[in-house]
């Protein structure tokens, strides 16, 4: 993996053909609460493949967000996670769909793609009409939970349209072929 490569962006045009959310069998859905930084750190840590401190990524947003940082939990240990992010910049608002992650030993049971639809639903409750995503090349399993949401690669870096292209046919090669 390039440490040098920029991150890679996707947008959700529209927020208004979500799917219901159903959480999986056996799971249920919770919102952040206090002591969940650990937790929180280690499902991130497997994710990313990096230590990322909870404090430095989101701690001081908590007491304004914690309802949008989302915990998809078997018994009382969450097993996955991604939060409704709300920035503000130049052009206005933003919502991101933020700091996505499963527990290896949970992969494939349809997790990443429950917690990110939550999320998404969350940031439409809160008015939001569209929703942005940052993710690396190495994160497909993610970017194809990202299609299947629709979102869509957009090109911020001279480096992007080639990487997409490349990320795209990788996606394509594990994804069920329509008959």
């Amino acid at each position: 993996m390039n440490q040098s490569l920029s991150k890679l962006l996707m947008k959700k045009e529209t927020l208004s053909d979500l799917p219901p959310f159903r959480c999986p069998t056996g799971f249920r859905i919770r919102c952040f609460r206090p002591g969940d930084e650990r937790d929180w750190e280690e499902l991130i840590r497997h994710s990313f493949t990096r230590e990322i401190k909870f404090a430095h990524k989101i701690g001081d947003h908590v007491p304004s967000c914690a309802e949008r940082i989302l915990f998809i939990c078997k018994g009382g240990e969450p097993v996955a996670t991604a939060t409704a992010w709300e920035t503000g910049g130049e052009d206005g608002q933003r919502w991101y769909l933020h700091m996505v992650g499963v527990k290896p030993e949970y992969s494939g049971r349809g997790l990443g793609f429950a917690a990110s639809l939550a999320a998404l639903h969350k940031m439409e409750e809160s008015g939001a009409e569209a929703a942005y995503l940052e993710t690396d090349d190495f994160r497909l399993p993610a970017i194809r939970i990202y299609l299947k949401l629709g979102f869509l690669p957009v090109h911020t870096d001279a480096s992007h349209p080639g990487r997409w292209e490349r990320i795209l046919r990788q996606t394509a090669d594990h994804t069920p072929k329509k008959s």
